[in-house]
């Protein structure tokens, strides 16, 4: 293999972003500075993951404020309980796989149960790591909704996440907040907008179908929803950046649409497809209804773009489907 070769497989996520991911800006961890300077009770802890995280800007600028707890997620959440019962405001920060699963007693008896004001960030969802089925988190939605008190948000841009981070900050109460790291692949031009826990943002509209979509799937919606538009068919794509509470507001939109269908870098098991369905299905909607995500199998390590494309979650699978589905309705 050659040298050039070995270096486009080199695995960035611990320390360093290569590439246009090496000068794309820290949102996160800009706009978590931010909040802790409007707010003197939040504190910052991560897991031995201070720069994959963003928090390197908090370590630096407020480093009193800061915690790092090394490898030890549990002790962790059990230390954010702690300081939020204390009248602090914690941000607990690892990947998303290890910030859930790996201490998930620890977040439903520490956090949930007493519905401690303690904010749980997981980065790299999903599908985006190289480091196979340890890291991705194919579940993290499911179990984080399944737990009574816990608001679930998973926002679609670089300015989502700027004004969710403010949002979570105000909101008293225990919060997952999913992220992807920002990486020079976003779409740009979209202009600062505000944030509203439990509430659904319309970005396109049209009859022929509605995609609900959360965190990155939105802008393969929005492509997918580019690419159908070429052959005639509109479709209206929602971000649903909430996942749970979701916004009721969906109800009467769904109602008004022949076909439903949710994307998520999630299981289609127990995340935004199974919270829509469930939805839908107890307020009589009978539309058509589809989910796209992982179909129920663990995946492999890959670059985003190869798992994405085996796993169904791109916008050539998007559009297909919406295809499919409204060609069975025709028949």
């Amino acid at each position: 293999m050659k040298s050039k070769d070995r270096g486009s497989l080199e695995v960035l996520d611990f320390n360093a972003r290569g590439g246009s991911a090496a000068t794309a800006r820290k949102h996160y961890g800009e706009a978590l500075l931010q909040a802790a300077r409007d707010d003197e009770r939040i504190v910052c802890l991560t897991a031995d993951l201070t720069l994959p995280t963003e928090t390197d800007l908090f370590r630096d600028q407020l480093p009193e404020r800061f915690h790092q707890v090394g490898i030890a997620e549990a002790n962790m959440i059990g230390i954010a309980g702690g300081l939020a019962r204390s009248g602090e405001i914690p941000f607990v920060h690892s990947f998303c796989v290890f910030v859930t699963r790996r201490c998930y007693d620890q977040v439903a008896m520490q956090v949930a149960y007493p519905r401690a004001n303690v904010k749980i960030v997981g980065v790299i969802p999903g599908l985006t790591t190289l480091l196979g089925v340890s890291h991705q988190a194919i579940d993290d939605i499911a179990l984080m909704r399944a737990l009574p008190n816990m608001t679930v948000i998973e926002p679609s841009s670089p300015d989502q996440v700027r004004a969710s981070v403010a949002a979570i900050a105000k909101y008293d109460g225990p919060v997952y907040l999913r992220l992807k790291r920002t990486d020079g692949t976003e779409r740009a031009g979209e202009t600062a907008s505000e944030f509203t826990i439990g509430k659904m943002r319309v970005l396109r509209e049209g009859r022929e179908g509605l995609i609900v979509a959360c965190g990155m799937m939105v802008d393969i919606a929005l492509s997918a929803a580019d690419e159908l538009s070429r052959e005639g068919v509109e479709m209206t794509i929602v971000d649903m950046s909430t996942i749970k509470p979701l916004d009721p507001d969906l109800i009467d939109l769904a109602r008004r649409m022949p076909l439903v269908v949710t994307a998520e870098n999630h299981s289609i098991i127990g995340g935004l497809g199974s919270a829509v369905a469930e939805m839908l299905m107890e307020s009589d909607v009978s539309s058509k209804f589809r989910r796209i995500g992982v179909r129920d199998t663990f995946a492999e390590g890959g670059t985003t773009p190869f798992l994405f494309e085996k796993y169904g979650l791109s916008a050539n699978a998007l559009a297909a489907t919406v295809r499919q589905t409204l060609a069975q309705q025709e028949r």
